[in-house]
């Protein structure tokens, strides 16, 4: 459990530098001189790099274990945020913002292989939540701190006095950090270059589990992911009329409910594993309610008792994201893992850099119309559910029948 500990704790701090930006997107826009499609162009170009980077990073996890990735991605998330400290243009914060979105994309995957290593099977679903619940925590971190730093000490001793917990987790990482227990070396697996590259992309991605994982990332995560990382703030500030106090309450809900939540789903998918799909499907359709109750609702302003609740349904998007990786895992070996959770985690950050970028283009295009940019939440959610119901069926079979091989073959073991 403290070896556990030690490897969420980077992402911890990873998830504190990644949402950094939320509390200081109206801060930057006025460092940086930009609009609203320049000032998404950070939180996209961030995502981007990490969307690109899953699939790499899980090769590397597969091949070199997690003590090596998260240690260089430790060292690359602490480098970005520190040169955001000290950008004093446009380009070099931008620069920064994808150093830091480099380094972010090396933790998670390598903390989900972390605990299939020190943790029995079973307790996949449940360790797996409690790893996002550490990470909400982080965001739990920006909101509170981080934004209070901000508007205390400035720009740049915030970010930089924040980098400190980076170059922490880098020490914990390299003193006690283990991939696996004493006794329980992984067996070993042959790797060909390129071709076993291929080969672990090809195989996983010929996996319904895995394709489905994916799109039940991508259809769940990215409303909450939006509004956290970068739009929430100024929505509620400008379109809402809130002060910012006010409006960091609303987002410490958000990362709350969370939390809260994603104990709840972690308990119920360990217990009923079935209970998967209806988690996702059923979340996806409150948070698409809630979200068109806030847009359509009459007057200028939304009353603030649906701002709260539409601020504790977002909560549930990043439990709800956790349940892709439970399609995904059995789906495929434990020399795949790696592989196939870095496809499955690019789901949920493709949607949110696409959504990024509509509202950004669609608030400069109408003049800072939030009803029209924020709708555009829409169009990704009924992709993703078409996508979801198309390969729930197929998923389903295929996970039946490795269950079936798996208990043939444990029958068939010599005593």
């Amino acid at each position: 459990m403290a070896v556990w500990g030690v490897g969420v704790s980077v992402y911890f701090v990873a998830v504190i530098f990644r949402t950094s930006l939320g509390v200081a997107g109206l801060d930057a826009a006025d460092r940086f001189h930009v609009g609203a499609s320049a000032l998404s162009t950070f939180s996209i170009l961030q995502l981007l790099v990490y969307a690109g980077m899953q699939i790499p990073v899980g090769l590397l996890v597969d091949r070199l274990g997690t003590k090596k990735v998260l240690s260089l991605g430790a060292v690359l998330f602490t480098a970005g945020q520190l040169g955001f400290a000290f950008s004093s243009s446009y380009g070099m914060a931008l620069a920064s913002r994808a150093l830091l979105g480099c380094g972010d994309a090396m933790t998670f995957i390598a903390v989900l292989r972390l605990g299939t290593r020190w943790f029995p099977a079973r307790r996949s679903p449940m360790v797996a939540q409690l790893a996002g619940l550490i990470g909400m925590a982080g965001n739990l971190v920006s909101t509170l701190v981080l934004a209070r730093l901000l508007h205390g000490l400035g720009w740049t001793a915030a970010f930089a006095g924040s980098a400190i917990a980076g170059a922490v987790v880098v020490v914990l990482v390299l003193l006690f950090l283990k991939d696996h227990p004493e006794g329980h070396e992984p067996e070993p697996f042959p790797h060909h270059g390129a071709a076993y590259v291929r080969r672990q992309i090809a195989a996983s991605w010929r996996e319904p589990g895995t394709r489905l994982g994916l799109w039940v990332h991508f259809t769940t995560q990215f409303p909450a992911m939006v509004f956290l990382l970068l739009w929430g703030l100024p929505f509620l500030v400008e379109a809402q009329g809130l002060s910012r106090a006010v409006a960091g309450e609303l987002l410490t809900l958000v990362v709350l409910s969370n939390m809260l939540i994603g104990l709840v789903y972690g308990q119920i998918v360990a217990r009923h594993h079935g209970a998967r799909l209806p988690l996702a499907l059923g979340t996806v359709g409150t948070t698409a309610l809630t979200w068109a109750a806030t847009l359509v609702y009459p007057g200028d302003h939304a009353p603030m008792w649906l701002l709260v609740v539409l601020c504790t349904v977002l909560g549930s998007c990043g439990p709800a994201s956790m349940l892709g990786f439970d399609f995904a895992r059995p789906a495929n070996p434990p020399e795949r893992q790696g592989t196939a959770s870095g496809i499955t985690n690019m789901g949920g950050f493709v949607a949110s850099m696409t959504t990024l970028f509509a509202i950004g283009v669609l608030l400069d295009a109408t003049g800072d119309d939030y009803r029209v940019a924020f709708s555009s939440v829409f169009v990704l959610q009924a992709l993703g559910v078409s996508q979801v119901l198309r390969l729930r069926k197929r998923a389903a079979r295929r996970e039946r029948e490795r269950l079936v091989a798996s208990r043939v073959e444990t029958v068939h073991v010599p005593a």
